[in-house]
């Protein structure tokens, strides 16, 4: 896998980063770690491990993303989770729905048969279901977990994207964008794991009101544009 890239934003992951590096540093494939330059205790946790470090110019989780797709130079780029809640055994499966099916991006899904998730609770659980219900019928997607940010796609698709959003919109702006470019996606089943150590950064509530702020306002765009 030494043509894929695992994009890892990072804030404040000082405890579970290293681990994370640890579990994939076997792998065959490139490692991009996005960060803030004084996010001095990551930096330092990480500084002996064979990867590469982005400092973000920006600020926010979709902002490090987006920074990292531009940095990257594989064929391939997977988003990848700093706290250890992706499981790096779905790698080589999502990978290859890319190159033997012929599909641009592969989305993890934790709401599928053979799947799950051990870091999900109530709020969480019909937060997504509502948002990935909106997608559905508004957007036409064929998606059964719109938030999960576990992906696997073609760098060169990301692309042609022209992502914007620099917080967690950019969860769904990246299946929103994909199914009005009409790219080729497929979902995957994968199980995510507890988060390892460090704080977890996503507000439930404010965070999900800005996601369907966006998602109202693409709706809109879309519709007016017909």
């Amino acid at each position: 896998m030494d043509h894929l890239t695992l994009i890892i934003p990072a804030k404040e992951e000082k405890h579970s980063l290293p681990r994370v590096l640890n579990e994939v540093k076997n792998l065959e494939l490139k490692i991009l770690i996005v960060l803030a330059k004084n996010d001095y205790e990551t930096i330092e946790a990480i500084k002996n491990y064979d990867c590469e470090i982005l400092f973000q110019t920006g600020k926010g989780y979709g902002n490090a993303i987006r920074e990292g797709i531009n940095h990257a130079a594989t064929k391939y780029v997977s988003i990848f989770y700093a706290d250890g809640s992706t499981d790096p055994k779905n790698l080589k499966p999502m990978l290859d729905k890319i190159i033997d099916q012929k599909n641009q991006i592969v989305f993890g899904s934790r709401y599928e048969k053979n799947a799950g998730s051990h870091d999900d609770n109530l709020i969480t659980k019909i937060g997504n279901y509502f948002f990935t219900l909106f997608g559905n019928i508004f957007f036409s997607l064929n998606i059964s977990d719109i938030l999960f940010t576990y992906i696997v796609a073609e760098k060169s698709a990301l692309d042609k994207l022209k992502l914007t959003s620099d917080d967690y919109c950019l969860c769904v702006e990246i299946p929103i964008k994909t199914k009005k470019i009409g790219f080729k996606y497929v979902t995957h089943p994968c199980f995510e794991r507890k988060r390892l150590a460090d704080k977890k950064k996503v507000k439930a509530f404010n965070d999900g009101l800005k996601i369907l702020n966006y998602m109202i306002k693409s709706f809109i765009s879309v519709f007016f544009n017909k």
